[in-house]
């Protein structure tokens, strides 16, 4: 995984890891079915879960092994919600809770206006204790940053114990934008894309990643 700055002081991780590269290829192939790009993106997710939690603080415990007693680490209980920024969000959903399955789920429903681009919130629920939580955002494309950095700020007013945001794909405006907004949260990603288009499409990219999932136009 290698780590870069980017122009707003936020921190981004793209996980280069051989496998999640690979299946990225598959994903973005045009004539993939839903069924496919669908069951890609939950594998991706959980191999993506495995690096953004690499640095969960753990502790040693005694324990007995089958021939002798030993101290070996686990995890802290440190609670985690996972965050899902619909609807695409929902695709990254299952293989992170195959990795973390005590964790909690909260929803943020936001929608891109088709002219201004700009995030519109329809619904939020999350978990009461939020503040004793580290809240981990999925959505799959941080394309101009403007749903990323809208998600975020109503998050904020839970008051988590921290903040990771988790894309498959980013664009360089995006991630400028985000982390103008937001230059203390983290991201995590498996490729920063050339740009976006006049659409607000991430080119090369993927194409619409809720469409691909869900089988709609």
């Amino acid at each position: 995984m290698s780590t870069m700055n980017t122009a707003g002081a936020g921190q981004v991780h793209v996980v280069d890891h051989p496998l999640v590269q690979h299946k990225l290829t598959l994903m973005r192939q045009k004539d993939r079915s839903t069924n496919s790009f669908r069951r890609l993106l939950g594998e991706i997710s959980m191999l993506m879960a495995y690096e953004v939690t690499r640095d969960m603080p753990t502790r040693m415990i005694e324990i007995e092994t089958p021939l002798e007693t030993m101290q070996s680490p686990v995890i802290e209980g440190r609670k985690t919600v996972f965050v899902v920024v619909m609807r695409a969000g929902s695709g990254f959903l299952d293989g992170m809770l195959e990795v973390v399955p005590g964790a909690r789920v909260g929803h943020i429903g936001l929608y891109r206006d088709p002219k201004t681009l700009v995030a519109v919130e329809y619904y939020f629920k999350m978990p009461g204790d939020m503040h004793e939580r580290d809240a981990i955002v999925l959505d799959p494309m941080l394309a101009t940053g403007n749903s990323a950095a809208a998600a975020v700020e109503r998050l904020k007013e839970t008051r988590p114990r921290s903040i990771r945001f988790v894309s498959l794909l980013a664009a360089p405006e995006g991630l400028k934008h985000f982390h103008e907004a937001h230059p203390d949260v983290p991201v995590y990603t498996a490729a920063i894309d050339r740009q976006l288009n006049e659409h607000g499409y991430i080119v090369p990219g993927l194409g619409d990643a809720g469409d691909r999932m869900f089988g709609t136009k």
